[in-house]
C-alpha cells in the first residue's frame, strides 16, 4: 500500500532518480520520475543540521503532503541517507534507476558530468586538495549510496562544470604559469544552480543576464546567451563575496599576517576562513539571515553592518558585470537569501537604474538544484 499523500503507479518506478545535494551539514534530495516535459518530483526533502543536536528530516510528497517531520540527530550524511533510504522503502515501494551526486569540485581533470567509475572516484581522491572540505564527504557519502542503492548507476554532477566556459581572462589567476598548468584558476561553482535557471528561462532568457544565487554560500555569475562568462567564486567556494561563515576574498596580507603574527596552521587558516569569517564575523556569531533582520530592526548595529556589507558586495559585483556585458537584459535572485530577502535585494540593486537596471528586469527564481542534477543523470543514461 504507498505511504501517505503517494500515489501507487508501478510503471513509474522504472525509471526513478534519487538526487542528492550534499551541503557541510545538510543533505537536500529529491526522487524523481520521467514526465511529459521535465523531471516530475515523487518525493523531496531535506536533512539539516547533521553532526550537530538541533537536526531535523523533513521528507514531503509530491503534493506538498509532509511524509516524515521529525527531529533527527544524524551523525553523518551517509546516517542521514539511510534514514532516507528506509522512508523511500516504505514511501514508494521502489529502488532508483540512477543516483545522481552533487560534487562540488573535480579538479583540473573532471570537468564534465559524467558516470561514476572506479577511476573517477580514483581522481577524485587525487583532487582533494582541490576542496578538502567537500571532495571526501563527498566520496564518503558516494561510497554510502552504493551499498544501499547496488543496482543503480551513480553519477556525479560537479558545481563547477557549467563554468568551463569562461574565458581565460577571466580563468587565469595573476601567479606564474605553472600555477596555472597545476590546476590553480578560477573554477566558479553554484553551477547546477546557474544550469538550472538556464533551464527555467528557456527561450525566454535574454542575450546579458546576470544570476545570483545567495544562500549561506554565494555567488554572481555573468552570462552571455545563457553561457558563464564570468563569476565570483575561484578556485574553491570560498572566493568572491563574503558568505554566512566564508570570507570570501580577502588581500592576501591578510593571510600573511596571520601566519606571521598569529602563528596560524593552514588548517586554522582554512577553519577561520571556511567557518568563523562572512555574516558570523561581522555581526559576532550568528550568519542566518533571518534572525539577523530581526536583530537589525531592533537596532543591533553589528546585525545591519553585516547585512549593509554583504548587499554592498552584491551591488558591486552586479556593477561591474553590467560593465562586462556592455549592459544587462536581467538580474535573477535565487538561493534561501536571494529567494526570500526583500531587503538584501532591496539593498543590492539600489541606485542602478542609471546602469538600466530596471524592476521590469529583475526576477526570483526558485533554485532547482535536485531537479537539475536528475536532468542531468536522465541524458547521461540516455
Amino acid at each position: 500500500m504507498a505511504g501517505v499523500g503517494m500515489k501507487e503507479d508501478p510503471a513509474a518506478k522504472d525509471d526513478l532518480i534519487l538526487a542528492l545535494n550534499s551541503g557541510s551539514s545538510s543533505l537536500k534530495f529529491g526522487m524523481y520520475r520521467r514526465g511529459a516535459s521535465d523531471e516530475e518530483p515523487v518525493l523531496t526533502g531535506s536533512a539539516e543540521g547533521i553532526g550537530h543536536g538541533n537536526g531535523s528530516l523533513q521528507i514531503r510528497s509530491s503534493d506538498g503532503t509532509i511524509l516524515v517531520a521529525r527531529q533527527s540527530i544524524h551523525e553523518s550524511q551517509s546516517d542521514a541517507l539511510t534514514t532516507l533510504a528506509a522512508a523511500i522503502r516504505e514511501h514508494i515501494h521502489a529502488v532508483p534507476v540512477a543516483v545522481g551526486h552533487r560534487i562540488v569540485h573535480g579538479g583540473p581533470k573532471l570537468v564534465t558530468h559524467q558516470r561514476i567509475t572506479p577511476q573517477v572516484l580514483d581522481q577524485l581522491r587525487v583532487a582533494t586538495h582541490f576542496a578538502p572540505l567537500h571532495i571526501p564527504q563527498a566520496l564518503t557519502l558516494i561510497g554510502a549510496a552504493q551499498s544501499i542503492f547496488p543496482p543503480a548507476a551513480h553519477f556525479a554532477c560537479f558545481d563547477d562544470a557549467f563554468h568551463q566556459t569562461i574565458p581565460e581572462l577571466a580563468s587565469h589567476l595573476p601567479l606564474p604559469q605553472r600555477y596555472f598548468d597545476a590546476g590553480i584558476r578560477r573554477y566558479g561553482f553554484h553551477g547546477l544552480s546557474y544550469e538550472s535557471l538556464v533551464h527555467h528561462l528557456g527561450e525566454e532568457l535574454p542575450e546579458r543576464a546576470i544570476f545570483a544565487h545567495l544562500g549561506n554560500g554565494a555567488s554572481l555569475c555573468a552570462l552571455r546567451n545563457g553561457i558563464s562568462i564570468d563569476t565570483t567564486m575561484g578556485l574553491t567556494p570560498t572566493g568572491g563575496i563574503p558568505m554566512g561563515t566564508r570570507s570570501g576574498d580577502l588581500d592576501p596580507g591578510v593571510f600573511l599576517y596571520l601566519l606571521r603574527n598569529e602563528k596560524f596552521s593552514a588548517d586554522e587558516l582554512e577553519d577561520l576562513l571556511n567557518h568563523r569569517s562572512g555574516l558570523f564575523a561581522l555581526s559576532s556569531g550568528e550568519s542566518d539571515v533571518r534572525t539577523l533582520e530581526e536583530r537589525a530592526r531592533a537596532n543591533d548595529l553589528h546585525a545591519a553592518l553585516a547585512l549593509n556589507i554583504f548587499a554592498l558586495s552584491v551591488r558591486k559585483v552586479i556593477g561591474a558585470y553590467v560593465a562586462l556585458l556592455g549592459g544587462v537584459d536581467l538580474l535573477v535572485f535565487t538561493g534561501g537569501i536571494g529567494e526570500h530577502s526583500d531587503r538584501i535585494r532591496a539593498a543590492a540593486t539600489k541606485g542602478l537604474e542609471f546602469l538600466g537596471l530596471t524592476a521590469e528586469k529583475i526576477q526570483v527564481v526558485a533554485a532547482q538544484e535536485e531537479q537539475q542534477i536528475a536532468r542531468c543523470c536522465r541524458m547521461m543514461m540516455t
